[in-house]
């Protein structure tokens, strides 16, 4: 049984929501006809709600866990106590009903504040591949991107793709490292994707949609349910203590895949800056490999980037 919405009735609109799946089974996506709001908010529970007299609303239903609420569409995120299959239909049927009854999403006078930033650009050793870092924590975990396709969920990545230039994206903690194509030079963007990306955290708007399940251990990444031997083991320690680090200070990442003991070969992810740079074969040869060698003896014999 579900809380009814309380509402004054307005003049009606006729406001239409669509059902749309994300790649995160607890989020649902109510996809509107109408502009719903301006920015982007998140509200983890009803009290970060005031400002927004709909997702206080929503927060009455006993497994809405956060809303969030754009240009365009309202997100639920549930706790595990129901399928989405189960209520998506009435919770849509309200949600229209609350719309089209004139009710306030998100009050004007009540916008987001502006958040102090500072963003700086760096360069990589990858001449294809620029660093923007922000004074302030942006993801929890590495989220890295081929295609707008793969963005859904992240609408900053989602809106830098919309810039022609912009190839592959990866956000980390603090930076944004970009990827572009060569039908530019860095000069003539640097500026443009600087300020761009200084703006969208400023006016605080939301720069993923919820954490996703993107595991920060690179044991966990290919292989979370095996059982790794202890060479495996002692290789995801090192890339974690030693490599990961100082890959990250360039805009990178590394994660770890498997490891062969009869070729002794370990098996390597490269992503953001890291990925397709000209320099990651060195890296791996005088970097990587020869510290795995010198700290696992006899083990190792090679690191290969299945990705590179």
């Amino acid at each position: 049984m579900f809380y009814v919405f309380l509402h004054k009735l307005l003049k009606m609109k006729n406001s239409n929501l669509k059902i749309e799946k994300t790649n995160i089974a607890t989020i649902l996506k109510f996809t509107s006809n109408d502009i719903l709001a301006s920015g982007s908010h998140q509200y983890n529970n009803i009290d970060e709600a005031k400002n927004s007299p709909l997702a206080q609303q929503l927060f009455y239903l006993p497994f809405v866990k956060r809303v969030y609420i754009s240009a365009n569409f309202i997100a639920l995120e549930r706790f595990p106590i129901v399928e989405w299959s189960d209520v998506q239909d009435e919770v849509k049927d309200e949600i229209e009903k609350y719309l089209n009854a004139g009710g306030v999403v998100v009050s004007q006078e009540e916008a987001p504040k502006k958040i102090p930033v500072e963003v700086y650009a760096e360069s990589t050793p990858n001449p294809s591949v620029l660093k923007f870092v922000a004074n302030l924590k942006l993801v929890d975990n590495d989220l890295e991107f081929k295609n707008s396709e793969e963005a859904e969920n992240v609408p900053l990545a989602i809106e830098l793709f919309n810039f022609p230039f912009v190839k592959e994206i990866f956000i980390s903690e603090n930076y944004v490292s970009i990827t572009k194509n060569d039908t530019v030079e860095w000069n003539e963007i640097t500026v443009e994707l600087r300020s761009f990306i200084r703006q969208f955290i400023a006016d605080g708007k939301t720069i993923a949609l919820a954490t996703t399940a993107v595991p920060q251990k690179v044991s966990e990444v290919y292989m979370p349910d095996i059982e790794l031997d202890d060479v495996s083991k002692q290789i995801i320690d090192i890339l974690e203590e030693y490599i990961k680090p100082a890959v990250a200070s360039d805009g990178g990442n590394i994660l770890f895949q498997s490891y062969s003991p009869s070729s002794k070969t370990v098996n390597v992810i490269l992503q953001g800056a890291c990925s397709g740079c000209p320099s990651s074969t060195i890296t791996l040869k005088n970097g990587i490999e020869n510290m795995l060698k010198q700290l696992i003896p006899g083990k190792i014999d090679e690191v290969v980037a299945v990705n590179s």
